[in-house]
């Protein structure tokens, strides 16, 4: 699953934000056919209330939803594939102990600048080494919609200061870039961040055991 993180700055240092951030996914250099491509997600969306927030993606092979807890730095997951749906738990020490091994980001904020979406971005140069091979990301960033403790669970972009509204995530298999598309403040109701009666409570290994290890 992607994870992306977000935060209302209530809470945080940022200013005060409550609404829908909107993501556009494109896939640079991708190597992938165009049925291939049909299965991976074009949009995600953040849901920011509080210290709290909710990221959304469709794929082909069923919605991918994450509840971010900023305050107790929690996690739920929620999983709706092929008709059945499950939510995954996770604390903050699950969530150290998922990073421990992770390469930390390196960030050079640069004096770079250009408009996101309506908000003014700020350029970051963000390098990660692991096993002597180096990563460089191109970020940009703005503290108009959240601060520092946004990024915490993602090594790479964890001393980012401020919501990503430019970015990449990079893996062997293929790059996903991110930009936001639209911004939108409006009231969003308390039970966006509640896991639905529907889902049922389980663990990864569970969910690896029952799907024969994917």
């Amino acid at each position: 699953m992607v994870i992306v993180l977000f935060s209302s700055s209530n809470a945080l240092s940022g200013k005060p934000f409550e609404g829908v951030i909107t993501y556009k996914i494109t896939y640079p250099d991708s190597k992938f056919s165009e049925s291939q491509m049909a299965m991976f997600p074009k949009l995600m969306t953040v849901t920011i209330k509080g210290s709290k927030s909710k990221t959304e993606m469709i794929t082909g092979m069923g919605n991918q939803t994450e509840i971010i807890d900023y305050t107790e730095k929690t996690k739920i997951a929620l999983l709706d594939m092929m008709g059945q749906k499950y939510a995954i738990k996770q604390t903050a020490a699950d969530i150290q102990k998922e990073n421990e091994n992770e390469p930390v980001g390196k960030v050079e904020v640069t004096n770079e600048t250009k408009t996101i979406a309506g908000y003014l971005s700020k350029k970051a140069i963000v390098t990660t080494e692991q096993d002597g091979e180096k990563t460089v990301y191109e970020v940009w960033f703005t503290d108009e919609l959240g601060s520092k403790e946004i990024n915490f669970d993602n090594p790479v972009y964890k001393d980012i200061n401020g919501v990503l509204m430019e970015f990449l995530m990079k893996t062997p298999q293929i790059t996903m870039k991110f930009t936001v598309s639209s911004v939108e403040k409006k009231n969003v109701a308390s039970k966006e961040f509640e896991i639905p009666a529907e889902y049922k409570l389980t663990t990864k290994e569970e969910l690896k055991s029952k799907f024969g290890g994917m």
